[in-house]
């Protein structure tokens, strides 16, 4: 008998070799290096569903299907899905540890039950106790919930076929393993074959899959990137342990935009919308402090106020010190040298600190302006006047440029009783007259209009 083969798998990106490695020429890992068994690929192994054509046809006769999604009843979910789940396809929900993906797609699974959809949840991480005492804490759930604790994908999709479930939730990805594969749960091998086992149930019945997928140091997916190209729609789920709020986003969606974000709240009842999240993060903001301008930034396409802080110190030391918490520091250190150059600002005895409030992290480059003008604020001790909001992009030169949607950030902006904005230079299409709009073109004109 034929000794089996032994190869080594890089558990970061998928890079095998014959011997093992300390450091991944593919994607620079130490240590990632796992011993497999070199299991080769049975004949007319395919990813695909079983059945599938492969004549080619013309596209004007390819009958279009309408999409009848299902609605889990949770308004932020199903935004950033596009309108619902749509049936046969294959999501997966990644996020750090205890940030609440198994609390959402289990309050998911009740409010399906609620409305006589049946799902089919199974941990392989948790008992069935633990997981209906979690579930008592959510809330009340209909008989069509059916939990389950399993860990071999094979008999879980057996058990699938049987009950024939309108949704099965997969909690996570990286316990499951499938029993041909002579490898541990959680390897590279393992979580794409188990993913393309889940991807061909899905298409050929029809039934809803989704998947959580548990997240690396670096805030990466774990497992093969294939994985995230084979599912149909990829969520990640964000947000500061520190703080009670969670942002949901969509890197991927066959089905919908990825431009579309859901808010939620931590709470002792588990995740709470917020359905109006505008202002939410201005609720202790003082009004007469220097060093605190209110920017607006879009999370997808919903526009969001944040308060951005700066606070600038004479430093007791010979290298000053530069912070930034919730924003790119490398904008921070940049904005700080075209304030000196084009300004003639001197910030090189200065520590400079830069805070986005809330625990939001705001990524846009239409924080630029407002960054630069707390900066200012708290370099002359000058506070902002109330009532004013900042947003631009400032370019190396000292222009300001545009910004995308400017029409909706002022909407939202007016109904929290902003009256003044500063923005970049550009045509504006609002429904209500505003007075209050200053347009400006370089960084100068915009500190004097904001100071005014």
């Amino acid at each position: 008998m034929a000794k089996p083969k032994i190869r080594f798998v890089c558990q970061s990106c998928g890079y095998v070799t014959a011997k093992w490695l300390g450091k991944c020429p593919e994607c620079g890992q130490w240590d990632s290096f796992v011993e497999e068994m070199d299991v080769p690929e049975r004949p007319g192994q395919s990813y695909l569903p079983v059945g599938e054509t492969a004549k080619p046809k013309p596209l004007h006769q390819v009958a279009e299907q309408s999409l009848s999604r299902l609605q889990t009843g949770i308004r932020e979910f199903d935004r950033v899905l596009g309108g619902g789940i749509v049936p046969g396809s294959l999501v997966l929900l990644g996020g750090d540890p205890g940030i609440g993906k198994s609390t959402m797609l289990l309050d998911a699974g009740m409010k399906f039950s609620r409305n006589n959809i049946k799902v089919l949840y199974v941990s392989g991480e948790e008992s069935e106790a633990q997981t209906a005492m979690r579930a008592r804490r959510l809330g009340s759930s209909g008989e069509n919930l059916l939990v389950m604790t399993a860990t071999d994908l094979n008999i879980i999709l057996l058990q699938a076929q049987e009950v024939q479930p309108a949704l099965l939730v997969i909690d996570s990805i990286q316990t499951m393993y499938n029993s041909e594969l002579p490898t541990a749960a959680g390897s590279v091998g393992q979580v794409r074959e188990c993913t393309a086992k889940l991807l061909r149930f899905a298409k050929n019945s029809g039934i809803a899959v989704l998947i959580i997928g548990h997240v690396t140091k670096d805030g990466n997916i774990a497992g093969p990137r294939l994985l995230e190209h084979m599912v149909d729609v990829v969520l990640q789920f964000e947000g500061d342990r520190s703080y009670s709020f969670r942002v949901l986003r969509a890197l991927k969606n066959r089905f919908g935009s990825t431009n579309e974000s859901g808010i939620f709240s931590m709470e002792a009842s588990g995740l709470q919308e917020i359905s109006n999240p505008a202002g939410l993060f201005l609720e202790e903001r003082s009004n007469d402090a220097s060093g605190s301008v209110v920017c607006a930034c879009l999370e997808g396409n919903r526009p969001i106020l944040v308060e951005v802080q700066a606070l600038v110190a004479k430093t007791p030391y010979g290298m000053p010190r530069r912070t930034a918490v919730g924003f790119d520091y490398n904008r921070v250190t940049m904005l700080l040298a075209i304030l000196e150059r084009r300004l003639g600002m001197d910030f090189g005895a200065y520590d400079a600190y830069v805070n986005v409030v809330g625990g939001m992290r705001v990524t846009e480059p239409a924080a630029d302006l407002a960054v630069a003008a707390a900066l200012v604020s708290s370099y002359r001790n000058r506070p902002i006047p109330h009532g004013v909001l900042v947003m631009g992009e400032v370019g190396l030169t000292g222009e300001v440029r545009r910004i995308a949607s400017p029409e909706r950030r002022i909407k939202d902006a007016m109904n929290l009783g902003f009256k003044r904005f500063v923005l970049p230079m550009g045509k504006l299409s609002l429904d209500e007259p505003c007075n209050g709009i200053v347009q400006v073109k370089t960084l100068e004109e915009a500190l004097d209009k904001v100071f005014a």
